[in-house]
């Protein structure tokens, strides 16, 4: 039985595949979930950024004329729109999620498609949205400003009441588990995560393939916060064990 932040949820699906995107309606809604749909990448752009409505999840086909599923998460990612993002598409390969997830989707769903398994995705995606907004861990006391409710490691600094990340004073722009995977690093500098611990505690599921997400997610934080990724300052590996974020104190 969903609960009831799952109720309430409002969803966005975007398929021009009319017969599809009815489908997904029908599946969501017995959920108890508030459905739109539009047909194409460009009405989605406008419909979230019209903010009619706040929608806590977009489920978005690839493929669509006028405006593809790729072009339209870059554009709300590059409008600063944060919202989860699950792309369908009947072609799937290793490239085609990797290149999903570096430019802001949350999760790759192939199609055709279970409605049991489709359901799941969308009631993990929510859960880890949601979960990682409860702030779970404690945050290590001598990297938090209490007063801007704010993380400051060296010249990286983590809002957490804005979600919002900057470093040497200049705002960086991050997907929602770009953010979330940063946030539970930053929390305990020096701490090492596994992957599998990473996958869980972010993604509030159990890691199934989790090791190319992760890496994916880490290398496109890296690409953002890091002078030279190659050599990184901040997010350091430790080989056969995980990631971390360096102790750097605040200058």
């Amino acid at each position: 039985m969903s609960n009831e932040r799952e109720t309430q949820a409002n969803i966005l699906v975007c398929d021009d595949d009319k017969e599809i995107a009815e489908a997904i309606s029908i599946y969501l809604q017995a959920e108890n979930y508030t459905v739109t749909t539009v047909q194409n990448g460009q009405e989605a752009v406008d419909m979230v950024l019209s903010k009619k409505k706040n929608f806590d999840l977009i489920i978005m086909d690839v493929m669509m004329p006028v405006l593809d599923g790729i072009r339209t998460t870059k554009k709300l990612r590059e409008y600063g729109v944060k919202t989860p993002i699950i792309f369908l598409s009947a072609k799937i390969d290793t490239n085609d999620k990797i290149l999903g997830l570096n430019i802001g989707g949350d999760d790759y769903i192939e199609k055709p498609f279970n409605a049991l398994e489709l359901i799941a995705r969308v009631k993990t995606v929510l859960r880890r949205d949601q979960g990682n907004k409860k702030n779970p861990l404690e945050i290590d006391p001598a990297f938090y400003d209490k007063k801007t409710n704010s993380i400051i490691i060296g010249d990286l600094k983590i809002e957490t009441e804005t979600r919002t990340v900057s470093l040497s004073g200049k705002e960086l722009t991050f997907t929602p588990i770009e953010y979330d995977i940063l946030l539970l690093l930053s929390k305990n500098p020096g701490k090492v995560f596994s992957i599998d611990k990473i996958y869980e505690l972010v993604w509030h599921a159990t890691p199934h393939g989790a090791e190319n997400i992760v890496a994916v997610h880490i290398r496109h934080i890296r690409e953002k916060i890091e002078k030279d990724p190659s050599t990184p300052k901040y997010l350091k590996v430790v080989w056969g064990s995980g990631y971390k974020i360096e102790k750097i104190q605040n200058k």
